[in-house]
């Protein structure tokens, strides 16, 4: 079976899924996106959860993409802080039918088959992380934390505007709150005294 099978069916499964959700989604339903017949989504998919951690991963590994792309080149405490937080808002708002697939509708009860790729994918994702991270912490130019409050401090913030903006509750652009969510967390993130003020001192 050719890949392009398997694609059209990941991107049909994504849009119905967005559309009815995991458990309203039928396979008939993304069979008739994909134009498939029913042998070619079961020579390639065993079930329609089966089809949603094949999607899940993928999904994921666009968004780490994206994620480390803002690392390359490799740049500076506040230059890397700025640079991730407008990566993931602009992926959420430009990838808004994957995020929402990512971040609302995926559920971790289903994706057990999956567990060990995920760690896989993640495990990438913080190692590229810490290759720009730990340098700067060892110059003192960020400050030392456990890795995943590092993440926390940095995409968490931004990751509650996204959610609603993913929701529906709120329809404004979450980068129009960019600044505030870089100045955020170059406070929680840099040793105070390493701040590039570049705003002035009234800022």
């Amino acid at each position: 079976m050719s890949s392009g099978v398997r694609d059209d069916l990941l991107a049909a499964g994504l849009a119905v899924f967005d559309r009815a959700g995991f458990e309203g989604a039928t396979v008939a339903a993304i069979r008739a996106r994909a134009r498939a017949s029913n042998g070619s989504f079961f020579h390639v998919f065993g079930s329609k959860l089966e089809l949603a951690g094949a999607l899940f991963l993928e999904v994921l590994r666009h968004y780490h993409a994206a994620m480390l792309a803002a690392l390359d080149p490799m740049p500076d405490a506040e230059q890397g802080i700025d640079r991730l937080i407008r990566a993931h808002l602009d992926w959420v708002v430009l990838s808004r039918r994957e995020a929402r697939y990512l971040f609302e509708i995926s559920r971790n009860e289903w994706g057990e088959d999956i567990r060990d790729a995920q760690r896989v994918q993640n495990a990438r994702l913080a190692e590229g992380l810490e290759r720009w991270r730990a340098p700067l912490v060892a110059r003192g130019e960020l400050l030392p934390m456990p890795a995943v409050m590092f993440v926390s401090q940095l995409i968490g913030p931004a990751q509650i505007f996204c959610r609603a903006f993913l929701s529906g509750r709120d329809r404004a652009d979450p980068r129009g709150e960019v600044v505030t969510l870089v100045a955020c967390a170059i406070r929680a993130l840099v040793p105070a005294g390493r701040v590039n003020n570049k705003q002035g001192a009234g800022a």
